[in-house]
């Protein structure tokens, strides 16, 4: 059974395995080494201004997810699952909890890497929209980024 819940430092360590495992899988298609590389220190200052929530699996940190909120936009970052829990929900879980908490934000925002169909998918599947490409962002990689208006509000 996979449990949700605000990751504490003792977590950090594992979170930054998955997310190397997560994001490594893209290392043939894309430059991916800001989110293999994060350092220890660099996820300890992010974590004072975000909120960063893990999912466990028997106790064993199996994604992990960032987020934070401005002028009304829930931002949502870092999506991590470990490649050897994809499929099975993981992610969903995540951003139902982000979702959840964000419950006072008109907007969600999320990005993902533009030639990752199942990135992609899994956004559309949860009920996001493609608002916009990014084209040659980070380290020249092509983003295409997805809103969900929350209940109540009007997708434009």
């Amino acid at each position: 059974m996979i449990q949700v819940r605000p990751a504490t430092e003792d977590d950090f360590a594992s979170l930054l395995h998955v997310q190397q495992a997560a994001f490594g899988e893209y290392n043939n298609v894309y430059k991916v080494s800001g989110w293999t590389a994060e350092t220890m220190e660099s996820l300890k200052e992010d974590a004072k201004e975000k909120h960063i929530f893990v999912a466990e699996s028997n106790g064993v940190i199996v994604g992990s997810v960032r987020f934070w909120t401005v002028g009304g936009v829930c931002v949502i970052r870092l999506l991590s699952v470990s490649p050897t829990h994809q499929g099975q929900g993981v992610g969903k879980q995540l951003m139902r909890e982000v979702e959840r908490i964000a419950a006072d934000a008109h907007k969600l925002y999320a990005c993902t890497m533009l030639r990752t169909p199942r990135n992609i998918q899994f956004f559309l599947c949860l009920g996001y929209k493609a608002e916009t490409i990014l084209p040659d962002h980070y380290d020249h990689m092509d983003l295409i980024c997805f809103a969900k208006y929350q209940s109540g509000q009007k997708n434009t």
